[in-house]
């Protein structure tokens, strides 16, 4: 049994943020029915996004603009524990599957709802996606691009991830109580949140924050990246490996003053040798250092294969481990299904 076994999920959500939460509690053992409007979610034509996203689920086309679906969706969250949404901010009381309706039919149900600016507010009913809330919970730099069809959508998955713990979270308390709650979260609220949280720099040394912290590019166009901080053992284990030891047993404080000058010995260091070299002198060194790799370079690397990071998710657990990479479901596959006979 994994840890969320039985716990019964209605997850009315598209594209990427919705769907990759419920993921996270299917894979961790919650059962899941997605429903899906007629013609499916829109994200069924990009399979590879999808199928990622979607697996240990079930798949349920439901008209909610029709009395048979909206009657069958009700039925269905009447003995659900979790009710996920990612419409608009209105558009599920519109269609008639706003909170109040639902926790009228369940008082315990956990109602999350998953939108760009969250359900109140002066930015509430502004439409986005993920680069908007990034902009305008200042987490772009200020030389920001326009980021590539492959850019690592921080705003939908830092979202998506806190909505898995708000709803794991408000489980434990219904289930104490019988009293369910509202979650609204917002994705630019987590990224403003985590914005928060990091002191604002008053001004720039052109290097990382410390020196032997940022990313360094070898002599063949590789780029490393080291990870000092404070640690006066990894600065001296960094410096004796890249052949500039006469730097090694200068103390935190004294590198705090020196920052121009001592990350650029550390980046002329690291420009004399190939990637692989550095790589390596540094991991002998115990210096905390790591490839920047493409998307390819990570899938074929043995530390994630190992632990199956792909195929069981980010979580691990010993005594009751998430479910194995399982199938996707085919458009409205368990259309008559109720709870608790998922058999994939």
């Amino acid at each position: 049994m994994a840890p969320l076994d039985g716990l019964r999920v209605l997850d009315l959500t598209m594209w990427r943020p919705g769907p990759y939460a419920t993921q996270l509690l299917a894979q961790l053992g919650a059962d899941v029915i997605k429903v899906e409007p007629p013609g499916g979610e829109p994200m069924r034509m990009f399979r590879d996004h999808f199928d990622v996203l979607n697996r240990h689920k079930r798949s349920m086309v439901l008209d909610l603009k029709s009395e048979v679906g909206l009657a069958r969706c009700r039925e269905l969250a009447g003995d659900a524990e979790v009710f996920v949404e990612g419409f608009r901010p209105g558009v599920a009381d519109r269609l008639g599957v706003g909170h109040g309706v639902l926790r009228e039919l369940n008082p315990g149900l956990v109602y999350c709802s998953v939108s760009g600016y969250g359900a109140e507010g002066p930015l509430a009913d502004v439409p986005g996606h993920d680069i908007n809330y990034r902009a305008y919970a200042a987490a772009m730099p200020p030389d920001a691009v326009s980021p590539e069809a492959d850019e690592l959508p921080i705003a939908d998955m830092s979202a998506a991830t806190m909505a898995a713990f708000a709803i794991t979270a408000a489980c434990l308390k219904a289930r104490a109580t019988g009293v369910g709650d509202r979650i609204d979260l917002g994705m630019a609220d987590v990224l403003a949140h985590w914005v928060g949280t990091v002191p604002e720099a008053t001004r720039r040394s052109g290097a990382g924050p410390v020196p032997g912290y940022g990313v360094y590019p070898a002599k063949d166009g590789r780029k490393i990246t080291l990870g000092v901080v404070s640690e006066d053992r990894l600065w001296a284990a960094t410096c004796r490996a890249l052949g500039i030891g006469e730097h090694a047993d200068v103390p935190f404080a004294e590198r705090l003053g020196r920052i121009g000058e001592l990350d650029a010995a550390v980046t002329a260091a690291v420009g004399k040798l190939t990637g692989a070299e550095a790589i390596e002198r540094l991991t002998e060194a115990g210096a905390p250092v790591a490839p920047v790799l493409s998307r390819a370079e990570m899938l074929g690397l043995g530390h994630f294969a190992q632990r199956r990071i792909q195929a069981e998710g980010p979580v691990r657990t010993t005594v009751h481990p998430p479910l194995p990479e399982g199938p996707v479901a085919e458009l409205d596959e368990h259309r008559g299904q109720g709870w608790g006979r998922l058999t994939d």
